[in-house]
């Protein structure tokens, strides 16, 4: 019985919590936050029409970035194992010299630095 309302006394105040979280900057008193919770360095979203296709861009280039170091790294261990070939060798050299050619040429379209790839992601970090 006892192990029972323990379990639902720490839902409850995990809910609780995450209520706290959630109603965050609708309180009027600033500052009710718990010690402890996240709180952004920068204040929330602002959906602006006009601004959603370089938002977008830099979502999509955030994660192809990611994506394109992940492999590259994969690439790297395989060429350092013995496991590729001369010929794949050179053309994963080639193909993601172009990618990164590529990269640039997005990022000057839209008018973005590698920084700005680097999207916070709040309490896990920065991407890069």
């Amino acid at each position: 019985m006892t192990e029972s309302y323990n379990l639902a006394k720490s839902e409850s105040d995990a809910l609780s919590d995450f209520d706290k979280v959630m109603t965050r900057g609708r309180s009027s008193s600033p500052g009710s936050e718990p010690d402890g919770f996240y709180q952004p360095s920068r204040p929330r979203i602002k959906m602006d029409p006009d601004n959603t296709k370089h938002g977008l861009a830099k979502l999509a280039l955030t994660i192809i970035e990611l994506l394109r170091e992940l492999l590259e790294r994969q690439a790297l261990r395989r060429v350092e194992g013995g496991s590729l070939t001369a010929e794949e060798t050179e053309r994963l050299g080639t193909t993601f010299m172009r990618l990164a050619e590529e990269m640039e040429k997005l990022k000057k379209d839209f008018g973005l630095e590698d920084e700005d790839l680097n999207i916070d992601l709040g309490p896990l970090g920065k991407v890069f």
